[in-house]
């Protein structure tokens, strides 16, 4: 047992960027999975429909921390080498594209269903009525609550711990099992996830009350 010192400080604050880096990883990556979920669960096609209701299903039906496990211990499994920055960022990345593809499935049905009548009226293809139509009226609504999901990817990323991944929670975990300090330690560790998360939520709720007042107008 050793004395916390500048050294242990350093070393989680640096381990915060693994944990930015894998959020923006699993965000950009889900966000790629979160709009073909969404265009799916918006389409006519049965099949795509049946798809991504089921993926839903699946995702937002399970726990992260379980899909964590079934990606890095169930790789291995099927022959496949899988290191830990792949499991972490890819189970994170389905996880979020589930939940970004809810919500902005959400985002694309709230725009007003003359819009999508004036768009058949045009003649416009599912790919035409979406693209100029649909998604840039979508995309106002969509940002409030992506800007707030991603606070959820960030703390999210905490569950890598548990397969050995070195971000925040892990480094401080580590410099806890080293010092014996888990106040002052896990203390430090949570100012740094509120001083990462705390700017986006502000973010969020001021795009929230700026959108609400656009809207009322």
């Amino acid at each position: 047992m050793r004395t916390f010192g500048y050294s242990d400080f350093w070393f989680i604050l640096q381990a915060a960027q693994w944990t930015i880096a894998l959020s923006l990883m699993a965000f950009i990556g889900g966000g790629v999975v979160g709009l073909i979920v969404a265009l799916s669960r918006s389409s006519r096609n049965r099949v795509a429909l049946a798809s991504s209701m089921g993926f839903i299903q699946i995702f937002r039906g399970t726990p992260l921390l379980l899909q964590l496990f079934l990606v890095f211990f169930g790789a291995p499994v099927l022959g496949l080498d899988i290191n830990l920055w792949v499991a972490a960022a890819l189970a994170l990345t389905l996880n979020s594209g589930a939940f970004l593809g809810e919500i902005w499935r959400g985002c694309i049905q709230a725009i007003p269903q003359g819009q999508w009548e004036a768009a058949d009226a045009l003649g416009l293809s599912y790919r035409s009525k979406m693209r100029d139509v649909v998604l840039p009226q979508a995309l106002k609504i969509a940002v409030p609550p992506t800007v707030g999901y991603l606070v959820q990817i960030i703390k999210g990323t905490s569950l890598a711990a548990i397969i050995g991944f070195t971000e925040l929670t892990r480094a401080g975990q580590i410099i806890n099992n080293a010092t014996f300090q888990p106040m002052l330690v896990f203390s430090i560790v949570a100012t740094i996830y509120f001083c990462i998360c705390w700017p986006l939520s502000l973010l969020a709720g001021h795009m929230e009350r700026r959108l609400a007042a656009s809207l009322s107008r």
